[in-house]
């Protein structure tokens, strides 16, 4: 298996050590720089070559996480970040799929679930927490105003699987049309929500009503 390098936004000291710990005992995951704010990170991202993989909790002093998602997508479009936070609350996981994460785990999670995580992130796929997938499909408000944003109805037929958890080829699978095409209807969805990642795309067109 590939090294997979990720760096760690957290500011809780026993639990940063903790993540650390864990990841000294994978051969194939290699944690080198842990920060405390994201105003250390994003200091860092202007002048370091990046990591694979972002883990970053979201109640951060200063510069909250899902801001800190913002500036670090306007600094490293393609960096992947893995939220792992306490907070399962609908809207803060909506607001950080949608500033560009790419999957969402709670803290409770086991040790094989965030490992699990972000083995799937580093090959392109999401990681939600079964309980975060739960709300967000459960408790979101339908009442708000549709907007479909040009979707066509093949793109909805993408979102949908997307949101069931499907990766790309087994959507393109499950609809009868190649890799490529499926990859293609991924990037027209991307252009037209104006997001960056299947989750992020996930939770625009769940928070809008199209799915």
């Amino acid at each position: 298996m590939m090294t997979i390098e990720i760096w760690i936004v957290e500011d809780d000291a026993m639990f940063r050590r903790s993540l650390t710990r864990m990841f000294k005992r994978r051969e194939h995951i290699q944690c080198e720089k842990v920060f405390g704010s994201c105003v250390e990170l994003l200091e860092l991202l202007k002048t370091e070559k990046p990591p694979d993989l972002l883990l970053m909790d979201l109640g951060l002093p200063e510069i909250d996480g899902v801001e800190g998602i913002r500036r670090v997508k306007e600094l490293v479009p393609n960096l992947a970040v893995l939220v792992l936070t306490v907070s399962g609350d609908k809207e803060k996981v909506l607001d950080a799929l949608q500033a560009g994460a790419v999957g969402y785990l709670l803290k409770s999670a086991s040790v094989d679930e965030i490992l699990e995580g972000i083995e799937q992130v580093f090959v392109g796929q999401a990681a939600l927490s079964p309980s975060v997938a739960k709300i967000v499909l459960s408790e979101l408000d339908r009442s708000a105003q549709n907007e479909d944003f040009g979707l066509n109805s093949r793109e909805i037929e993408v979102l949908e699987l997307l949101a069931e958890g499907l990766a790309v080829k087994e959507i393109g699978t499950r609809l009868g049309i190649s890799y490529a095409g499926a990859k293609f209807h991924l990037g027209k969805i991307y252009s037209k929500l104006a997001v960056q990642s299947q989750s992020g795309a996930v939770a625009k067109a769940i928070r809008a009503g199209l799915i």
